[in-house]
């Protein structure tokens, strides 16, 4: 799949990371790789452009994926650029817009999406939720990354029922004329039963490489999962998405 012919990327250099649901392990997989392009000398940035669920911490509301990709990040940028809409309650994204009033404004994401990219070699754009979690009444997660128009990094969250889930967000991702450039098979569930052929069965079916496998990690901190993206392969797949 060359991409949709309508949309073409905003950045030189960016990738949009979906998952196969909500705990996948998108944060993890994506502050890991933004750790993995600092090892070798690029410079990226995370970007979550929406966040919902957040406490408050020395007076401010803190989401803590959107923390998490701020530490990973090379490049220092303003907050709002990072995280555009940003929801108190763990709800839906549509929800959570709903009660607070506030209309996600797609068009408001890109401009954001297209400044962080003139502050980085790389911008790492995590989406909320799986890949058509809905916005508000129409739109959804599918029409944020189009609009973005970056290849596709999927999470398939390693569990009963992960092959059903990833072989659907991989025909979505498709159907909406974006290229899904790899995946990343991370085991969330520890006593998942026949991991090794499930995994094994989604390298027959998925239609791009396997990034990485991340087994079961009873401290899931993105510098952990960095180590397991070869640097050699990791430099050979970023040259190949552009």
């Amino acid at each position: 799949m060359n991409g949709n012919p309508h949309t073409a990327p905003l950045a030189p250099h960016g990738i949009f990371v979906t998952g196969t649901d909500t705990d996948a392990g998108k944060t993890l997989v994506a502050a890991a790789l933004l750790h993995a392009m600092r090892d070798i000398g690029l410079s990226a940035v995370g970007m979550k452009p929406v966040a919902a669920g957040a406490e408050r911490v020395d007076g401010t509301w803190v989401n803590g994926d959107v923390a998490e990709l701020v530490r990973a990040s090379g490049v220092a940028a303003a907050a709002e650029l990072v995280n555009p809409y940003l929801f108190r309650d763990a709800l839906a994204p549509h929800i959570a817009a709903r009660r607070k009033g506030v209309r996600i404004e797609i068009p408001r994401i890109v401009e954001a999406c297209e400044r962080l990219a003139a502050l980085a070699d790389w911008v790492v754009v995590e989406g909320a939720g799986g890949f058509r979690v809905p916005l508000d009444e129409r739109r959804d997660g599918a029409d944020l990354a189009v609009a973005l128009g970056l290849p596709v990094l999927l999470v398939v969250g390693m569990r009963l029922g992960c092959l059903n889930h990833a072989l659907l967000s991989a025909e979505a991702i498709e159907r909406r004329g974006l290229r899904l450039a790899g995946w990343v098979a991370n085991r969330v569930d520890p006593d998942m039963a026949a991991f090794e052929e499930n995994q094994a069965s989604l390298a027959e079916r998925l239609p791009a490489p396997c990034l990485a496998v991340i087994p079961w990690l009873d401290d899931p901190r993105p510098e952990r999962a960095a180590r397991l993206l070869s640097p050699r392969n990791l430099k050979r797949w970023l040259d190949n998405l552009h």
